[in-house]
């Protein structure tokens, strides 16, 4: 939780945070610096706020910061400057430090560790810990995991004075394209932008059956464009669509877990897919607009599915939509607010044309002032101004501790070779068949996943998961996908569930119950990323349209059976050998050498299905006439 400053100290830590992101702003469009300094600067600063916002512990003062609080703070900064003055002479020296150098960098783990473990909690921490330990205790660890280890020297200059450790490649994504679309996300936010897809979501959905679910569901998608964070996703859109599904009928646990999935596919959609696209172009070494493609055709069929899954659910219980004078007009949707949509459209044009995402993002805020002056309602005051710099800066405090912290991973796993080592032993254990690895990969990321943040989760799922997948051939960006995808399920699915931890908190109802319903409704598309791994033309891999399109296809009939199947009804309820036939031709549609014998049963499944419900329907209209 972070503190509600006020007074002087609060004035204070409001205006140190918009100097911060004065700075960003500067560094990341006008100004000529290192790469590496600039991730110092980046975190040093954030880490320094964090210490001011978020108290060491509950019973830490709530309303201020303690003495040492004052004191994490001004070492973070003392750290940051130490570094800028002593960078350009390790570079000269081949990195060869002097005895300060060494206190710098225990300081600089230290105060790394803190921040992870006050702002993240304890198991990114922890995970963190283990490797740097593995890292220096390699000849200690059971055979198949040991090394020969590295001293403490190597290990220190390694993770805090180079670009393979803390300021490495995933603190050089924070420090730029991530911060500046949170500063985006954040001038967008003042503008009451939120306000526009929550309208636009009531309109579009609203008068269909289980409308307030399928309210969810669009809110919840168009505010994932920009937010990097399914938690705050449920807490933006939740607010008022969980009342809204319980209010027509919808069990608590039911309505919550919907806003819960809802919000996770947030995570998954184009441009920012919470905040791990930026991290997966570094990683890959792709442009930033190939990711941000190939992402968007997952992203709507997995939106897809928990539509469905929420259509039949309604249509089970009988659930009708909104009525007309609940639902706004979307035309006076568009007339009043439809301008805040500009700024978007415009980063994603940018894109699209080849600017990188960096300058996107600085056109995206500058179009934002831009654009909400057009209207008296939405025009940006002085004060909001000042608001969405500090907002920004306090925001991206989060994502920048995370960045930092799993840079004693990365680090560990390049020094180690660790992640090789785990890719090896999945592909052995399941005798080097695919589906059997991408079984044991999916159960490795669920885990690897539980209670991380979409950047911590990408990172750590493809480090340690996704190089089991390689050794078999599977293409890198469809592995970064597939563990992604699994890995930030994890927020949904029980035993840790953070997303859904959040919804039943506006739910008032079980964690637990909900986090099972979340499944149940998450299973739907449980099986999507399978299909990008044996259809890799969903992520516009060897693409072309005749090829697209019949894929497409057959996951959207995929998709369609899954959902019939775990709802269980289609034009009527379902029987038992209905939905198990249906199942198996679910299954055989995602194999491109088993699809048309999908195809075929799953035709002659729903065509019987369907058949048989009109002949019911008929019957007991002939019988209520007569």
């Amino acid at each position: 939780m972070k503190r509600a400053l006020s007074g002087k100290i609060g004035f204070f830590a409001t205006a140190f945070a918009i100097l911060i992101s004065l700075i960003h702003i500067w560094y990341n469009s006008f100004g000529l610096i290192d790469v590496v300094k600039k991730n110092a600067i980046h975190l040093m600063l954030l880490m320094g706020i964090g210490f001011l916002y978020y108290p060491a512990t509950s019973k830490s003062p709530q309303d201020r910061p303690s003495w040492m609080d004052y004191v994490l703070f001004v070492s973070s900064l003392a750290s940051g400057i130490y570094f800028l003055l002593i960078y350009d002479r390790l570079v000269a020296s081949i990195f060869e430090p002097i005895f300060p150098d060494y206190i710098y960098g225990v300081v600089f783990m230290l105060l790394t560790i803190e921040a992870s473990r006050r702002i993240i909690g304890l198991p990114l921490t922890v995970l963190s810990l283990v490797f740097l330990f593995y890292t220096y205790l390699g000849p200690h660890a059971p055979s198949l995991f040991a090394h020969k280890g590295f001293n403490l020297q190597r290990i220190i200059i390694r993770m805090t004075m180079t670009d393979e450790g803390i300021l490495g490649v995933a603190l050089m994504v924070s420090s730029s394209y991530i911060f500046m679309f949170i500063l985006f996300s954040s001038f967008l936010k003042v503008t009451k932008a939120a306000e526009f897809f929550n309208d636009l979501a009531f309109s579009l959905a609203g008068r269909s059956r289980g409308g307030p679910a399928k309210i969810a569901i669009v809110a919840s998608g168009l505010t994932g464009t920009i937010s990097g964070s399914a938690q705050a996703n449920v807490v933006t859109t939740g607010s008022f669509t969980i009342p809204l599904m319980k209010s027509i009928g919808y069990k608590p646990h039911f309505a919550g877990a919907v806003e819960a999935i809802a919000s996770t596919g947030g995570t998954y959609m184009p441009p920012v897919m919470g905040a791990a696209a930026f991290i997966m172009c570094s990683f890959l070494g792709i442009p930033y607009t190939t990711v941000i493609l190939a992402g968007l055709t997952p992203a709507l069929l997995y939106y897809y599915t928990i539509f469905l899954m929420v259509d039949l659910r309604a249509k089970r219980r009988g659930l009708t939509g909104l009525s007309q004078d609940q639902i706004p007009s979307f035309r006076q949707v568009i007339i009043q607010r439809g301008h805040l949509s500009l700024p978007l459209l415009a980063i994603i044009i940018f894109l699209i044309i080849g600017y990188s995402p960096l300058s996107a993002a600085f056109i995206g805020i500058v179009s934002v002032i831009i654009v909400a002056s057009i209207r008296k309602d939405t025009r940006i005051s002085l004060r909001g101004y000042l608001d969405a710099l500090q907002e920004g800066a306090v925001n991206a405090v989060e994502i920048a501790v995370i960045c930092g912290v799993v840079g004693f991973i990365i680090g560990s796993v390049a020094m180690t070779g660790v992640g090789n080592v785990i890719g090896q032993n999945i592909v052995n254990l399941s005798g080097g068949y695919l589906f059997l690895t991408l079984v044991l990969c999916m159960l490795t990321s669920f885990v690897l996943g539980m209670g991380l943040p979409g950047p911590a989760c990408y990172i750590i799922t493809v480090t340690v998961a996704a190089p089991a997948l390689y050794l078999l051939g599977v293409d890198r960006m469809a592995s970064h996908f597939f563990v992604f995808y699994y890995g930030m399920l994890s927020g949904v699915i029980p035993p840790v569930a953070l997303t859904s931890y959040t919804a039943a908190a506006i739910a008032k109802c079980s964690p637990t119950k909900l986090a099972l319903t979340g499944f149940a409704l998450a299973s739907g598309a449980i099986m999507l990323p399978y299909m990008f791994v044996y259809n890799p033309e969903l992520l516009l891999i060897n693409f072309t349209w005749p090829k697209y399109i019949y894929v497409i296809a057959a996951s959207l009939l995929a998709l369609f059976g899954s959902a019939a199947v775990i709802i269980g009804t289609l034009r009527d309820n379902l029987s038992i050998l209905e939905r198990v036939l249906l199942a198996v031709s679910t299954i055989l549609l995602i194999h491109p050498l088993s699809r048309i014998f999908g195809i075929v049963l799953f035709v002659a499944v729903v065509g019987f299905h369907v058949l048989m419900a009109i002949r019911s329907e008929r019957k007991a209209f002939d019988e209520a006439i007569s």
